[in-house]
């Protein structure tokens, strides 16, 4: 069996917002820590049957990368659903909700 790790380091401010978000992988091909703006993640609690989730970003990130970075990730957890469950409906009505949100955030496609 393999085993595959994934770190991230989280430098904070006096009050405790985040300043730098790096990420590294044991599995990627870079093997240097890299920087990014803003981080989503969730996991499945089998035993409580909810989400545990951890959204950061840096005081800097900017609005319209903020935005952009919502509109992906609406997209991937679409992909993610369908190749999960294979209800190609729903993702249809979310792609739908996808191409809302983008023009109402006037995000180019």
């Amino acid at each position: 069996m393999k085993t595959a790790e994934i770190k991230l380091t989280i430098n904070l401010d006096d009050n405790n917002v985040p300043e730098t978000i790096m990420w590294e992988s044991t599995d990627a091909q870079n093997k240097e820590a890299l920087p990014v703006k803003s981080m989503m993640l969730a996991l499945w609690d089998q035993n409580y049957k909810n989400t545990l989730r951890i959204d950061l970003w840096t005081k800097d990130m900017p609005v319209d990368e903020m935005k952009r970075f919502f509109y992906e990730t609406l997209q991937t957890m679409g992909d993610s659903f369908l190749r999960a469950t294979g209800e190609k409906n729903i993702v249809e009505d979310l792609r739908d909700y996808c191409a809302h949100f983008a023009d109402k955030m006037e995000i180019k496609q």
